[in-house]
């Protein structure tokens, strides 16, 4: 399973307070065979342990861990502590690119015995924490090595911290199982990288390319094996079956790289079929692949629409993809219809065209889909002027639905002024949360230091509602807010709203 980038945050955080937390696990240990890490903590835990010895252990020599020695501040109990057998090899990765040269020559030895002794276990372990470590100054050197393995070449080995020699390392049967594991790994640069060094060799037929990349979630690896597919179509030419995997494709950069296949394989009449994909991506180039085959997708895309019951909303946001500014009544047409996600696609299609009358969409803020209250408030923010001010406020009154109090808060802060203010104001107390946060960022907002708020000068009323929202300013900033207005200086709270 792949995570978001949040979620990869998240995690790495964690990870590197693991290694801070073993470095105080090891120190109050009596003994030297605890485990420092377990094997599987991940590189950012072992580059946090690394620099968590070295900026918090005394200077003292007494170390009983090797792993605490590997990481010690003076290079020489680090040129020691490789001695020792069982040095943990994440460790000893990191010693590769240590700024003391003999340190880090040692360190390369040892890694290259490793990697002929045990190349599939050294090479599952340490490609991730690699990776990171290539960044560094003197971090390129075992990138080069496993890189080496991988392709079955020579290895270079340090002979000595300034020269590099060939080593008797080879790839062995178990490299391409190797390569197999990492790409499925769910750490991303290495999927991208055993995935490249898997695509150098060749070999792969069209199909299993298609295959990786409509399986693949993460968007760079999956670009990958979709330009490696196209690739192989355009020298042996277009697979239906590898065609098929790629209009499967669960990204849509897949999806859209099968619908321009199609026209080498000879299927171009499968095109309208993608005009209604939920991909914009895909959709735009169905409708290249229509014009290029003779077609009219503005057309077709109209008579997808010309039967209500099959209307679907990526249909109707296909069509206003294409659309001309005299379509617009078919798109209004639908502001009827009975599914909410349909009347929500008909008015962000309206939007699309510039066609956003006031009174149509005026009535859509009180629709029961929180989908079509948002979109409305979006298509009506250019207009928002000349809807009634009292009107709005009335939507914002707390037994509305919550999206219906949104759109209708949105507008009014469109409209600016103090009703919008006093309206803001009295959102900082409000029972939903997101309105709150919604009327603290409009208040913060007026802060600008490109000239004084959209508010009236000298009005008394805003110097009041302004003193109940202090807890959002500094006192400077509300001084500035109230000298840009010319308001006498309030009393300054720090207990805010």
């Amino acid at each position: 399973m792949h995570t978001g980038r949040g979620q990869r945050e998240t995690h790495a955080g964690r990870a590197a307070d693991a290694g801070r937390d073993a470095v105080g696990r090891l120190v109050a240990a009596e003994g030297t065979d605890t485990e420092a890490l377990p094997p599987d903590a991940g590189p950012a835990a072992w580059i946090s342990f690394d620099e968590a010895v070295r900026d918090s252990w005394p200077g003292s020599r007494d170390i009983p861990h090797v792993a605490l020695r590997l990481c010690h501040r003076d290079g020489w109990i680090r040129a020691a502590a490789l001695e020792h057998p069982h040095s943990p090899l994440p460790l000893v990765a990191i010693r590769c690119t240590d700024w003391v040269p003999a340190v880090r020559e040692h360190a390369r030895k040892v890694l290259t015995t490793a990697l002929a002794a045990d190349p599939t276990g050294t090479l599952r372990l340490l490609t991730p924490l690699v990776l990171r470590l290539a960044r560094r100054e003197q971090g390129a050197w075992a990138l080069e090595v496993f890189s080496a393995v991988l392709r079955g070449e020579q290895v270079p080995v340090a002979t000595s911290w300034w020269r590099l020699g060939p080593s008797p390392v080879a790839r062995d049967a178990a490299m391409e199982p190797v390569l197999a594991a990492l790409r499925d790994s769910d750490d991303l640069p290495t999927r991208r990288f055993a995935t490249r060094i898997s695509l150098e060799g060749g070999g792969l037929a069209v199909r299993e390319l298609a295959g990786r990349a409509r399986a693949e979630l993460d968007p760079v690896t999956s670009r990958i094996w979709t330009d490696a597919a196209l690739a192989a179509m355009a020298a042996d030419g277009a697979d239906d079956a590898a065609v098929d995997e790629l209009l499967a494709g669960r990204l849509p950069l897949v999806r859209a790289a099968g619908v321009t296949a199609l026209r080498r394989a000879g299927r171009a009449a499968e095109a309208p079929r993608y005009l209604t994909d939920r991909s914009s991506l895909v959709r735009a180039c169905a409708r290249w692949l229509v014009s290029q085959d003779g077609g009219d997708p503005r057309a077709l895309s109209r008579a997808l629409l010309e039967d209500p019951a099959r209307v679907t909303p990526y249909a109707v946001t296909g069509f206003a993809e294409c659309a001309r500014r005299e379509d617009a009544p078919l798109l209004r047409a639908l502001l009827d219809h009975p599914a909410g996600a349909v009347r929500a696609s008909a008015v962000r299609g309206l939007r699309l065209l510039d066609s956003t009358d006031v009174g149509p969409l005026r009535a859509l803020l009180d629709d029961p889909s929180p989908s079509v209250a948002r979109e409305a408030s979006l298509s009506l923010r250019s207009s928002a002027g000349r809807l009634p001010t009292d009107w709005l406020v009335d939507r914002l009154a707390p037994g509305r639905p919550v999206h219906i109090r949104r759109a209708a808060y949105r507008l009014l802060h469109a409209q600016g002024g103090v009703a919008g203010l006093r309206a803001s104001v009295e959102l900082l107390t409000d029972q939903d949360a997101g309105l709150r946060r919604l009327a603290s960022q409009y208040i913060q907002s007026l802060r600008s230091p490109y000239g004084p708020p959209a508010l009236p000068p000298r009005d008394p009323e805003v110097g009041t509602l302004l003193d109940r929202c202090t807890g959002l300013f500094s006192d400077y900033v509300l001084a500035c807010i109230r000298s840009q207005l010319g308001l006498p200086r309030g009393e300054s709270t720090t207990d805010g709203y």
